[in-house]
């Protein structure tokens, strides 16, 4: 299966992303602490260059806190702050300015030494769809501002938001890249509901979905689904699956549509716990650590 999806409206948000930066001292890249390497959009590193960053791993309730430490640590080891957050619950919050603050403090006391006044930092927040950014602004202003929504997509427009006296921020629609090299990225993006499942089809999702836990987190698949090993055949996992959960038709038969709704639903309901799909180690999008530093 080959997943793409690019509205327009994303292209449009490139294009407006680049004729921003100037204005911009430092980019919050959102990502899901899930998936923090398909999350990432390769285009941003063309896009945003030399600017400072910092990695905000959000959604990191959802995601096994251990394999967070290290994503956090892989980015240290690449000279980029990264903080594990929650957007939704507020969970690291204040960290975001504190961390800001650190990564332009010489660029803030040469502006002091020329005699510029001082000012809020000015942040573009830029991630793929569905990734709360949104919903960070929000938290951050402390009241409704941006739209939010579950389905990818929602904003589809640039706006600066003022977060008290410290930052200033511009949303940005999120932005997916038009072609994904490697098509198990996304299956991750899709897992975790990047893409709308209005494009996908669902069970070579779920397949993947299955197939993932049972590698990764097999006694959580186990306890799950009532199983005690894992059948080799697909159609016959399924199966079970449906007997267990009471999937059926009329006469008995397995309703496939059904069990691979569940599957879906109870991987990103965190049924299963907190999952992780990926750890430091795999093959990374980021460019090497001299490409990212700001001058």
């Amino acid at each position: 299966m080959t997943i793409q999806w690019f509205p327009g409206h994303m292209a449009k948000a490139r294009r407006q992303v680049s004729e921003k930066l100037k204005l911009i001292d430092i980019i919050f890249e959102l990502v899901d602490a899930r998936i923090p390497l398909s999350s990432r959009n390769p285009m941003i590193d063309e896009i945003i260059q030399h600017k400072p960053r910092l990695v905000l791993l959000n959604k990191a309730d959802m995601a096994d806190k251990s394999t967070t430490k290290e994503w956090i640590e892989y980015f240290k080891e690449r000279e980029i702050k990264a903080l594990a957050i929650n957007s939704h619950a507020g969970t690291g919050m204040k960290e975001i300015v504190s961390a800001s603050q650190e990564i332009l403090k010489e660029k803030f006391e040469r502006m002091k030494a020329k005699g510029v006044k001082p000012r809020a930092i000015r942040a573009m927040i830029v991630g793929i769809p569905n990734v709360g950014k949104s919903t960070l602004i929000n938290r951050l202003a402390k009241k409704n501002i941006a739209k939010t929504g579950n389905t990818p997509g929602v904003t589809k427009a640039q706006q600066w938001i003022k977060v008290g006296k410290e930052l200033e921020l511009l949303d940005t629609p999120g932005i997916l890249w038009p072609k994904f090299e490697d098509q198990e990225v996304g299956l991750k993006l899709a897992l975790t509901g990047a893409i709308k499942d209005t494009i996908l089809n669902l069970q070579d999702i779920a397949i993947y979905g299955l197939q993932f836990l049972k590698v990764r987190y097999p006694e959580r698949l186990k306890e799950r689904f009532q199983l005690e090993d894992f059948p080799e055949d697909i159609v016959e996992f399924f199966d079970r699956i449906g007997e267990r959960r009471g999937c059926l038709m009329g006469k008995g038969e397995i309703d496939y549509d059904k069990v691979t709704e569940l599957i879906i639903r109870e991987i990103r309901t965190e049924k299963m716990g907190a999952l992780s799909f990926e750890r430091p180690g795999q093959i990374s999008n980021l460019p090497p650590a001299e490409e990212i530093k700001s001058n």
